[in-house]
């Protein structure tokens, strides 16, 4: 198992719910094939990694959720411009547009996603920083890249926990990202992600975990009735608030966790340090 990229334990069968009430499958069909067309728009349109005006992905990440049938919810505070490193909670494929409908970002991905049909050939045109599990050796100059994006004033993507999770727990944040924006000098903003029904209950519907299939994962999506995908923007870490990168892993951790508070897998002393940190928010524009 990969230091960098590890497995939760979360299983479709164990955590992810049923869909319960359904669209009917003529209306899930017709959304899945929105979906798909709206992906090979992006494959044919998207140059690759740059040059795509941030307003023009933001409609079209913004368009695949609801092409998806789940209606986006954007809360929080402003994103700074600039070199900055987005972090989040992972739990379903959906969470890749809905970052990018905050501020449109260059993703940080396993390899394996560059073999996905459809969605693969995306990600590498969008310009995925793709990291490869089994090389970790690699590992140092992947991030040495990202801090190089970071000073060109780029915003760059990663869901540090390695893995999704359903939504009912969250895994503890890998480090070495984090290095990236240290060695780069720019903020870090946290964003916490949730996915709810239309009366306010959790759900797990969304969850893309363990052996699930993405097609299986899609078709659960477009099958539901009355998704609500929450994207809550966190205040950002400065520049300098956090020594190193094991601190500014944990204080990012505890902002996307329930009510920025530290996740259940963060030991106590952890959260003691976590806590000091919560008052530090970054300016926009820095």
């Amino acid at each position: 198992m990969s230091a960098w990229l590890p497995s939760a334990p979360c299983t479709p069968r164990a955590c992810v719910e049923g869909t319960g009430s359904l669209t009917g499958v003529p209306r899930a069909v017709l959304r899945l094939l929105a979906v798909t067309a709206l992906l090979l728009a992006g494959i044919a349109l998207l140059p690759v990694g740059r040059g795509v005006p941030a307003a023009l992905v933001r409609r079209w990440s913004r368009a695949v959720v609801r092409a998806a049938g789940v209606r986006p919810r954007l809360t929080g505070a402003a994103v700074p411009d600039g070199g900055l490193l987005l972090v989040a909670n992972h739990i379903s494929w959906l969470d890749i547009p809905l970052l990018a409908m905050v501020r449109p970002a260059r993703m940080v991905a396993k390899t394996e996603i560059r073999r996905w049909p459809v969605a693969g050939p995306l990600a590498a045109r969008g310009g995925v920083l793709f990291i490869d599990r089994d090389r970790l050796r690699t590992l140092p100059g992947t991030v040495d890249h990202i801090a190089g994006l970071l000073r060109s004033g780029a915003a760059v993507g990663v869901f540090p926990e390695g893995s999704t999770w359903c939504g009912r727990a969250q895994g503890t944040f890998r480090r070495a990202v984090f290095q990236a924006a240290l060695d780069a000098g720019v903020p870090v903003q946290p964003l916490r992600i949730r996915y709810r029904l239309t009366g306010g209950d959790a759900t797990t519907v969304p969850a893309f975990v363990g052996d699930d299939s993405l097609l299986a994962s899609v078709w659960r999506v477009v099958t539901a009735r009355g998704l609500v995908a929450e994207v809550e923007v966190r205040p950002a870490l400065c520049p300098g608030a956090h020594a190193d990168r094991r601190s500014l892993a944990r204080a990012a951790q505890a902002r996307t966790g329930p009510d920025g508070a530290a996740s259940v897998r963060v030991a106590a002393t952890n959260r003691r340090e976590e806590s000091r940190h919560l008052s530090v928010s970054c300016p926009v524009g820095r």
